[in-house]
Order: structure tokens, then C-alpha cells, then sequence
């Protein structure tokens, strides 16, 4: 497994880790199979989404603003439950496919750290398995 760590600035972003994802890859030397991009963090996610656009990333997010509003009457003590169903609504880990050392993503597609509690140091989880 490949760790890595990056530090979020603000208290909600998403971070382009693609090219991040594609050098543990390339170093790896895998040539066929799946890479796991993983977060162990539960106010944060990862997703794969446009990252040609950054107006998608601000689209993103201000609708995961509006799903899981600041103002609800959360029992959690530490404040930060609207971060933790952010995360739950995004998800943990992909699983994205390998072939020909490369990761098979779309035309538009980048991976995302998704950071909802910040701004702190975060680490990314990378396993890759295949030939």
C-alpha cells in the first residue's frame, strides 16, 4: 500500500489527486488490474468526477451544502456532522481499472479527495493489485 498525504486548506474542497494517483501507479509497475484509492478519515471522501470544468467542483459542493445544511440539530457534540454525512453521501474509496499502466478514466474524469472538515493533514490510501 502507497500512502499519500496532502494538507487541505479550507474547511470544505476537493483536491485533484489524479495525477498524484497516476505516478504511485506508473512506480508500481503494474500493467494490468485495479488501483484502490481509499480515504480513513470520516469527515472526508473520494470520488471521480469532471475535472475539466472547476466549476463543477463548486457545483459539487454547494449542493452537498444544501443536501446536509450546517443548521440541523445534530446530536453530535464536536460540530461536525454535517462533515461526517458529506462523507457518508460521497463515499470512502474507487476502485478504478488498470490497462496498459494507466488508469481507464473518461475523457473528463480526475480522482477527488473530498475534504468537508478541514483545513488539516489528511492521508490517501493507495493499493493497487494486478500483473
Amino acid at each position: 500500500m502507497d500512502i499519500i498525504e496532502i494538507r487541505t486548506r479550507a474547511k470544505e474542497e476537493f483536491v485533484d489527486l489524479t495525477a498524484e494517483v497516476g505516478r504511485v501507479l506508473a512506480a508500481s509497475g503494474v500493467a494490468s488490474g485495479v488501483c484502490v484509492v481509499a480515504v480513513p478519515h470520516t469527515t472526508a471522501g473520494i470520488t471521480v468526477n469532471e475535472n475539466a470544468d472547476p466549476d463543477v467542483k463548486a457545483d459539487l459542493l454547494m449542493t452537498l451544502r444544501r443536501i446536509v445544511p450546517d443548521t440541523l440539530p445534530y446530536a453530535h457534540a464536536e460540530g461536525n456532522s454535517p462533515a461526517h454525512v458529506k462523507a457518508t453521501l460521497v463515499g470512502s474509496s474507487v476502485s478504478l481499472i488498470v490497462e496498459d499502466g494507466r488508469l481507464q478514466l473518461g475523457t473528463w474524469q480526475g480522482v477527488f479527495f473530498c475534504e468537508f472538515d478541514g483545513p488539516r493533514p489528511r492521508k490517501v490510501w493507495i493499493q493497487i493489485v494486478g500483473k
